[in-house]
C-alpha cells in the first residue's frame, strides 16, 4: 500500500480543482491533487474525434440520465477535466443570474461585481478572446442564417491563444493543463493523476483520509482539509459514498440540447473544431450553436432515421451538426448504488421543457434553411429531411421530445451553495453543511444551471472560495 500525506486534498483537476489547486499553493498550502484520468498532451489526439472520446470522457462519452426522453452527456476523465474536451466558448455568468443567486439562496460575500472582477483575471489567465482570422464554414452558416432572419446573435470568445494573424483553426486551447495546473505545479502542488477515489474516511464531522485505487494498487492519503471538485455527478456520488446526504444529488440542473445535421453545396465541415457563433433571440430560455462535426459524430447525428438519412453520410465533408440549448425547469438526482462504480443519474423534463425543445429545434432548422441548407436531417426518431418549410412544419408535427436524442454537456447544481440550508448542501462558500473541513468547489456548486456555457462561472466561483478558504486558513 501506498501513503501520501498532506494539508488539502483537491479531488479533480478540471475548471474548479485546478483553479483551487494553484490559489492555495500559491499561498502556502501543501497541495496535492488526485484525478482518475490520464494526463493527455495536447495534440496526442485529435479534438472532438472518437479516438479523444475514448481516452479522456468517462465511459467513452456515453453516460445518460434516465428519464423520458433520458438526456445523454458527457463528463471529462482526464488532467484538466472538462476544459481538455470542450469547445472552449466562454461567457461571463450574467449580472441577473448572479443577483438571483444571492438573494435565493443566501450567499453571502458574492457582490456581482466582485465575481466579474474575477472573471477578468481568468479571462487574462486564459487569453480569452475572439478569433483575430478567418472563421470556419460553419461559424459563417449560423451568422448568416440568422442575420437573414433578423436575429440577435454573437461570436462567442474561447479560452484560446492564436499564432499572430491567423484564423479559428490555428488556435491553441488553454485549458486547465496549459494554465491553472502548470501555475500549482509551479507553487509546489503535487498531483497524481489513474487514481480513483474510493471513499472518504470520516471520524464524525470531519474528514481524516482518502482510500485510491492505482491500476489494482491501494493508496491512502491522510489530509487536514479536503475539497471535492469531481463534476457535478461525480461529486455529489463520493459525497455520498461518504456518508453525507443534505440536500446533495437532489438539485441536478443541466442545459437539455437537439441537434440537426444540415448539407450544403459544397464543404462546410470542419472535423477538428466548432462554430464560435452562437444566436441568441430567444435567451435565456434557447440559444442555439454549432456542435462537433467530426465524421463519426456526423454519422451518430443520423441514426435516429438511418433508412432516410444514412446515404448523406458519404458527403459527410458538406455536413454540420448543429444544436438548440434550452434553459430547463426540469431537475435530476444522482444517487449511489451500492456495488455498482459509477452512480445512478435521473432527469425529468417539464412540459414547458419539451415545448421549447421542439420549438428550439424548428427554429434552428429555420436558421439553417435561411443560410442556405440543401437537407436538414433532424435528430428525433422517423424525422422527416427538411429541404423548405412546408417539410419544416411536417417536422413540427411529427416532432416529440420522447423521440428526440436529448443530450447536455453543462451540469452543475447537485451541491448548491448558499447559507440556506433547506436549498443548500454547502455554506456561501463551499464548506459542506455538516462538515469541518470537507469543501465543494466545482459546477456542483452553482445553485442553477446559467443559461450560458458554465465554466467561467465555475472558475470565477471556485476563485473567489479559494481565496476565502486561504483567509480563514491565516486566521486559525
Amino acid at each position: 500500500m501506498t501513503h501520501h500525506d498532506c494539508d488539502v486534498l483537491i479531488v479533480g483537476s478540471g475548471a474548479g480543482g485546478a483553479t483551487t489547486a494553484a490559489i492555495l499553493a500559491e499561498e502556502g498550502h501543501d497541495v496535492l491533487i488526485v484525478e482518475e484520468g490520464p494526463w493527455v498532451d495536447q495534440g496526442e489526439v485529435a479534438p472532438f474525434s472518437l479516438d479523444q472520446m475514448g481516452k479522456q470522457y468517462r465511459s467513452g462519452g456515453v453516460t445518460v440520465a434516465l428519464g423520458l426522453p433520458s438526456i445523454a452527456y458527457t463528463e471529462g476523465r482526464c488532467a484538466g477535466g472538462g476544459t481538455e474536451v470542450n469547445s472552449g466558448l466562454y461567457w461571463r455568468p450574467p449580472e441577473a443570474t448572479l443577483e438571483l443567486w444571492r438573494s435565493r439562496y443566501k450567499i453571502k460575500d458574492f457582490a456581482s461585481d466582485d465575481i466579474i472582477s474575477i472573471c477578468a483575471e481568468v479571462e487574462d489567465a486564459l487569453t480569452v478572446q475572439r478569433v483575430p482570422g478567418e472563421h470556419t464554414p460553419a461559424t459563417d452558416i449560423l451568422r448568416r442564417g440568422s442575420e437573414r432572419l433578423g436575429w440577435q446573435g454573437d461570436e462567442i470568445p474561447r479560452w484560446m491563444s492564436y499564432p499572430e494573424g491567423d484564423g479559428a483553426t490555428d488556435g491553441q486551447r488553454q485549458s486547465m493543463t496549459r494554465t491553472f495546473l502548470p501555475r500549482a505545479f509551479a507553487a509546489g502542488a503535487r498531483m497524481l493523476c489513474d487514481h480513483r477515489l474510493d471513499k472518504i474516511v470520516r471520524n464524525g464531522r470531519r474528514a481524516v483520509s482518502a482510500e485510491l485505487t492505482n491500476e489494482g494498487r491501494d493508496v491512502t492519503i491522510a489530509f487536514r482539509d479536503v475539497i471535492v471538485c469531481g463534476g457535478a455527478i461525480q461529486t455529489p456520488a463520493i459525497l455520498q459514498r461518504a456518508g453525507f446526504r443534505h440536500r446533495i444529488g437532489r438539485t441536478l440542473a443541466v442545459h437539455p440540447t437537439v441537434k440537426l445535421a444540415a448539407r450544403f453545396d459544397g464543404a462546410v465541415n470542419t472535423p477538428d473544431d466548432v462554430s464560435v457563433y452562437q444566436v441568441k433571440q430567444f435567451a435565456p430560455n434557447m440559444s442555439f450553436g454549432g456542435s462537433a462535426s467530426h465524421p463519426g459524430l456526423v454519422a451518430l447525428a443520423l441514426t435516429d432515421n438511418w433508412r432516410e438519412f444514412g446515404a448523406a453520410v458519404s458527403a459527410w465533408t458538406d455536413l454540420a451538426i448543429y444544436y438548440a440549448a434550452i434553459t430547463s425547469e426540469g431537475r435530476g438526482l444522482v444517487q449511489t448504488v451500492p456495488g455498482v462504480r459509477d452512480p445512478l443519474v435521473t432527469y425529468r423534463l417539464t412540459k414547458r421543457d419539451r415545448d421549447l425543445l421542439g420549438q428550439g429545434l424548428a427554429r434552428l432548422a429555420m436558421v439553417m434553411l435561411e443560410a442556405g441548407a440543401l437537407e436538414v436531417y433532424p435528430a428525433f426518431k422517423n424525422a422527416p429531411i427538411v429541404r423548405n418549410r412546408r417539410d419544416l412544419a411536417t417536422m413540427t408535427g411529427l416532432f416529440a421530445a420522447t423521440k428526440a436524442s436529448v443530450m447536455t454537456v453543462h451540469l452543475c447544481s447537485t451541491a448548491p451553495m448558499g447559507d440556506d440550508e433547506k436549498l443548500c448542501a454547502t455554506n456561501s462558500h463551499g464548506l459542506l453543511h455538516g462538515a469541518d473541513n470537507v469543501f465543494v468547489n466545482d459546477a456542483a456548486l452553482l445553485p442553477e444551471a446559467p443559461g450560458v456555457n458554465p465554466q467561467a462561472s465555475v472558475m470565477a466561483v471556485a476563485i473567489r472560495n479559494a481565496r476565502r478558504y486561504c483567509d480563514e486558513r491565516a486566521k486559525a
